[in-house]
């Protein structure tokens, strides 16, 4: 049968997956008959052989509410993360990663697909990420299909499928700005279309930003109401908790739609009505509105763009339906929002288009071009090229000459087109001193308290005197993946490289015994 490659939206709240073929792009339904199903996962049991027993999808939200300790959902947030914290013990007992829960939602999603009507084996994929994420969460997504059993072609920014979902073939040129405000993450990108070439100028967000804290806003304001009935709410009723936080999220979604809902609760035998409005809905989220904008607008501003300059606004991600959401771009850009693509499926769209332009023949599905035309590289397939820019700002620890305080100096800044290289020269501050700790950092902020520490390594330098240079060389590659060279500028000499090794992601060891696990317990 001939392999057909397919495009996967593994989002927070929701997931999706896609098919181009015939200059046509299909959403391909779930079981249940939903173009989406809910990134939810429901232990409901353990197999004769020991393995745990699974619902993904619609009916395993719809258990959250009454089986909340068995319900995990919200995994997205928890990718590139590692420690118990991040992981759920299933009722075998087994423990399960984010990369290992994300990887069920991807077999449900995969399995689904697979009783399409000509869709074929679901193998060979294209995975979307927000713009925001940095490589460990990268890196766990690439590892979650894996363990899933697929063959991930390549991983790209959200934002940018869109974009390719919008703009391909579309003949004229534009800048588009894509406001993507997700379940789970908020991504605002810049990017010029030229013909079906994809060039990210700038890129922000917050990968803890989205539906997710508007439910929480939701919540409170319930919670509020049921108190001023006088009903007292017991912190540990995980069960309630766990309904109001599912009437929460369709009291938000009523709210797009009419001026007020009333849900209903039955709470210690007394059944309680309650009414909230769409402008005090709109008050108590505020705050989140008002950080979108900020982080809107600083992206326009890194790069010095106006809104004169933008060709097109596209709105992605379910929560963008929000009327606020609309109503705040308007004011903003002076432009009118209309939803040229539909906000939960464009990114799926728009992977399913990339992931048709890979030679599905060539050994590792399309090669990649690492010609630096005009200092660039991009995804080259038979059909798109994409170039990107980083998504964080990295950097070194050093420290200040006079008050040997330490402090984060960068290197490479955010929204550096990649792949790059970048470096700093720094200086001993010891005589005779022997070693050097080469100290890499992600983030924009000087003060080293906010800024996270992704990799290290101790070289040996020669005995010079206090204050002989040193250079310290970063080379981000197109998979955002970080090599560091150290320079002795005395004799113009190397002492050594090191590759970032994310201790946060699995080891190929690791995503091999996880891959078993996976494989055997039983995904419906």
């Amino acid at each position: 049968m001939e392999r057909k490659a397919f495009g996967i939206d593994l989002g927070t709240t929701n997931s999706a997956i896609a098919l181009y073929e015939n200059e046509e792009v299909s959403i391909l339904k779930n079981m249940e008959g939903f173009d989406i199903t809910p990134s939810v996962i429901f232990f409901t049991g353990v197999t004769p052989s020991g393995d745990d027993d699974m619902l993904v999808g619609e009916y395993a939200k719809n258990a959250a509410a009454t089986n909340p300790d068995n319900v995990v959902q919200f995994i997205k947030r928890r990718m590139g993360q590692s420690g118990p914290q991040f992981n759920h013990i299933g009722p075998s007992g087994k423990e399960y990663t984010p990369e290992m829960l994300s990887a069920f939602i991807l077999r449900k999603i995969a399995q689904d697909a697979e009783q399409f009507v000509g869709a074929g084996e679901v193998k060979d994929v294209v995975i979307t990420v927000p713009a925001y994420f940095d490589d460990a969460r990268r890196t766990a997504t690439k590892q979650a299909g894996a363990i899933a059993g697929l063959n991930v072609l390549a991983v790209i920014n959200e934002p940018t499928a869109a974009a390719i979902a919008f703009g391909l073939d579309k003949g004229a040129d534009s800048r588009v700005l894509v406001y993507d405000l997700g379940g789970g993450t908020f991504d605002v990108t810049i990017m010029d279309i030229k013909g079906n070439h994809f060039d990210t100028l700038a890129t922000g967000g917050d990968h803890a930003l989205g539906g997710f804290n508007f439910d929480g806003k939701m919540s409170e304001l319930i919670q509020q109401k049921l108190v001023e009935q006088g009903i007292e709410l017991d912190d540990e009723d995980d069960a309630l908790f766990a309904e109001i936080r599912e009437k929460a999220e369709k009291a938000k979604l009523q709210l797009s739609s009419v001026q007020s809902t009333r849900p209903v609760f039955t709470i210690n035998g007394k059944t309680c009505r309650i009414e909230i409005t769409r402008e005090e809905f709109e008050t108590a989220t505020a705050d989140l509105m008002q950080r979108t904008k900020i982080l809107l607008e600083e992206v326009m501003a890194d790069k010095n763009i106006s809104w004169a300059e933008i060709d097109e606004l596209l709105v992605v991600g379910g929560s963008t339906r929000m009327p606020m959401v609309k109503r705040m771009l308007e004011e903003l850009s002076g432009k009118s929002i209309t939803y040229k693509i539909d906000p939960d499926t464009a990114v799926a769209q728009g992977a399913a288009i990339f992931a048709s332009t890979f030679d599905l023949n060539a050994a590792e599905g399309a090669p990649k071009n690492d010609a630096r035309a005009g200092g660039e590289a991009d995804w080259v397939t038979n059909k798109i090229t994409i170039s990107d820019v980083t998504s964080q700002s990295l950097g070194v620890i050093t420290l200040d000459y006079d008050t040997r305080r330490e402090q984060n100096t960068i290197i490479i800044p955010h929204n550096s087109k990649i792949p790059t290289t970048r470096s700093v020269e720094v200086y001993t501050v010891d005589d005779n001193q022997t070693r050097l700790r080469v100290r890499v950092t992600e983030g924009d902020e000087t003060d080293v308290e906010f800024v996270k520490v992704i990799g290290s390594s101790t070289l040996s330098i020669p005995p010079y005197p206090k204050g002989s240079p040193v250079e310290i060389i970063y080379a981000y590659d197109p998979d955002q993946t970080v090599f560091i060279e150290v320079i002795d500028k005395v004799t113009n000499q190397s002492l050594g490289t090191f590759q970032v090794d994310r201790a946060s992601n699995l080891t190929a060891d690791q995503v091999a015994r996880a891959t078993g696990v996976v494989g055997r317990a039983n995904v419906e």
